[in-house]
């Protein structure tokens, strides 16, 4: 039998690197637009963007520009200092949240990733109300350090690692549940706009406005994770700002177009919290990480309708077919009846997508991906339709 050059590296991983992540179905080498490219040459169309992450797709000229001429000049300075890229950022995001309806003035703490913003999160949520118990919602995922994984309602990632950092409460993601869980003793709580981990699922309305009334009536937090579901993934800038308007929103993975760089956004009087030795981070604020997503929202900016539309028309071609299509702009989730199944035959096929749960396969391209390019996609997925459409 041929040993590949996928089997060779797959050996050298397994024997190199920490098991954290179990065996890698592929080995990529490199990439260009919204295809990748494994070490034994087969291209895929990535339908997964790194877990929603490479909004410019691959080998964007802007962003390598980017990357290159901040690295040239300035790699990494500590915050011990400021850079220029990063009050640039900071007032970037500043206007986002104005072009969002946001009145109140915005400070932004830069993190390294999504766990890490949702960590700062809750550290202002304790010095908001000292004591004070916090609110998650179940199928919620928010993270995997200890505090993130404490607001992380995922057993078998939650189990092996307890006792975890008390006063959390796991509720229903429904109005009800939400109304029957507060009282003075909430400090803040948790809530992803689409629950993306769990499939998918869109948070109702009703569920999110009603945590917004309740937070003003006890004096409590909305923390927004807007981590897979900011920066244009759902076809506008923050996928919660089209009911409510939070108090701290977090997000990452697209902001950096495949830099690692997080945020925590502080609204109003909750951006006051935080005080010189009471947050830090060696790497956050990185000026390339930030010159990277400053490139990335200048980008993505031109292409919200286009997310919008895009999205719009998958979720058409793939409902036409018989499929349960759930989710926003680029983020879907399209249910099947063995999701694990499904996702192999893709990847044989050429497409990367992954199973977040046994009945869900999730989509979440470069939001320069068309029509065109998913074209293909649609046509795969019309083989399988006899046998996967209509899962509940």
């Amino acid at each position: 039998m041929t040993t590949t050059a996928s089997d060779s590296f797959k050996a050298r991983y397994s024997s190199a690197i920490l098991n954290t992540f179990g065996p890698p179905s592929l080995v990529l080498e490199r990439g260009e637009g919204v295809y990748v490219w494994d070490v034994d040459g087969k291209r895929y169309l990535d339908l997964l963007g790194g877990i929603a992450v490479n909004a410019l797709g691959y080998s964007h000229p802007a962003l390598i520009g980017a990357v290159a001429k901040q690295l040239s000049t300035l790699g990494h300075v500590s915050n011990f200092f400021a850079s220029k890229p990063q009050v640039e950022l900071g007032e970037k995001i500043q206007q986002i949240f104005a072009e969002e309806g946001y009145d109140q003035p915005v400070r932004t703490f830069f993190a390294n990733s999504g766990t890490e913003a949702n960590e700062a999160a809750l550290k202002l949520t304790r010095l908001h109300k000292p004591g004070g118990k916090v609110l998650a919602l179940t199928h919620s995922f928010h993270g995997r350090t200890l505090g993130a994984l404490s607001i992380t309602d995922k057993p078998a990632i939650q189990d092996p690692f307890l006792p975890l950092p008390g006063n959390v409460e796991f509720v229903e993601p429904t109005a009800a549940a939400i109304e029957a869980a507060f009282d003075d003793s909430v400090a803040a709580i948790f809530m992803e706009p689409i629950q993306g981990e769990a499939g998918v699922v869109p948070v109702p309305d009703d569920a999110l406005t009603t945590a917004r009334a309740l937070c003003d009536a006890h004096n409590a937090l909305l923390v927004i994770d807007e981590v897979q579901t900011g920066v244009g993934r759902t076809g506008r800038w923050l996928a919660a700002a089209r009911c409510v308007k939070a108090d701290i929103v977090t997000f990452a993975k697209g902001l950096g177009g495949g830099i690692p760089i997080g945020a925590c956004v502080g609204v109003g009087s909750v951006g006051d919290l935080f005080g010189p030795g009471s947050h830090g981070s060696t790497f956050g604020g990185n000026p390339v990480a930030c010159a990277a997503a400053l490139a990335t929202l200048d980008h993505v900016s031109g292409l919200l309708g286009h997310v919008t539309e895009t999205g719009a028309w998958l979720e058409s071609e793939l409902s036409s077919l018989g499929f349960e299509v759930r989710g926003e702009g680029l983020l879907r989730g399209i249910a099947v009846r063995d999701s694990a199944a499904v996702a192999r035959q893709l990847l044989n096929a050429g497409f990367i997508v992954n199973a977040p749960n046994p009945t869900t396969i999730r989509v979440a391209p470069p939001l320069v991906i068309t029509k065109e390019d998913l074209a293909s996609f649609v046509e795969a997925m019309k083989g399988l339709a006899h046998t996967e459409a209509g899962a509940q």
